[in-house]
C-alpha cells in the first residue's frame, strides 16, 4: 500500500496487486500505454491523460509529474516509510539513527544480522510479527551492528531498543 499527496493538498491511498491497482478500495480501470522512459498514456473513465516524470527525488520520494500541460508534486509513502515514521526515524534524524526501536509490541521471528556486520540503507535487519502481521525492519542508513539486543523469539515491547549502530 502506498500513501500518495499530490500537492500538499490531496490525500490517496493506493494498493497495487498482481499489476492492478485500487484506490480507496475500489478497482482502478486503467488503460495504459509506455510510449517511452518517464511517459505514459492512460486512458481513465474514457479520458486521456499523458502524463511524464519531470523529476524525482528517489530518498525522499517525491516526483514533479505533468499531467497534460500541468505539473504535480507528488510524495509517496510505503508501509516501511509509515514503520521509520513510527519509530521517530524521518528525514535527518533517520540518517543518524543509532538504534533501531521496536514499533511495536512483537515477537522477533528472524536476525538478518550479525554483530560487526557492516549495512547499507534498505538492507533488512529483522522480522517482527506483530497483530499477525510479518513486519520486516529495515536499515535506515548505512553503518555497523554494533550490538544485538534480541533473538528469534523474543517477544519484544514498544520502545525497546533492539539493535545497536556504529556509523
Amino acid at each position: 500500500m502506498y500513501k500518495v499527496k499530490v500537492n500538499e493538498k490531496y490525500d490517496f491511498e493506493l494498493l497495487e496487486e498482481n499489476g492492478a491497482f485500487k484506490l480507496a478500495g475500489q478497482d482502478l480501470q486503467l488503460d495504459r500505454h509506455e510510449p517511452g522512459a518517464g511517459h505514459v498514456h492512460i486512458i481513465y473513465n474514457h479520458k486521456s491523460y499523458r502524463a511524464e516524470v519531470v523529476s524525482q527525488d528517489q530518498d525522499n520520494k517525491t516526483a514533479v509529474v505533468k499531467v497534460n500541460g500541468t505539473l504535480y508534486n507528488v510524495a509517496a509513502e510505503d508501509q516501511y516509510d509509515g514503520l521509520l515514521k513510527a519509530m521517530g526515524l524521518t528525514g535527518a534524524a533517520g540518517k543518524m539513527a543509532l538504534e533501531l526501536k521496536a514499533p511495536m509490541p512483537g515477537l522477533v521471528l528472524s536476525l538478518n544480522v550479525t554483530e560487526g556486520q557492516e549495512i547499507k540503507k534498505g538492507d533488512s535487519l529483522l522480522v517482527l510479527e506483530a497483530m499477525k502481521m510479518e513486519n520486516m525492519l529495515k536499515a535506515a542508513s548505512d553503518g555497523t551492528v554494533k550490538k544485538i539486543f534480541v533473538a528469534k523469539g523474543d517477544k519484544v515491547e514498544k520502545n525497546q531498543v533492539l539493535i545497536e549502530f556504529s556509523a
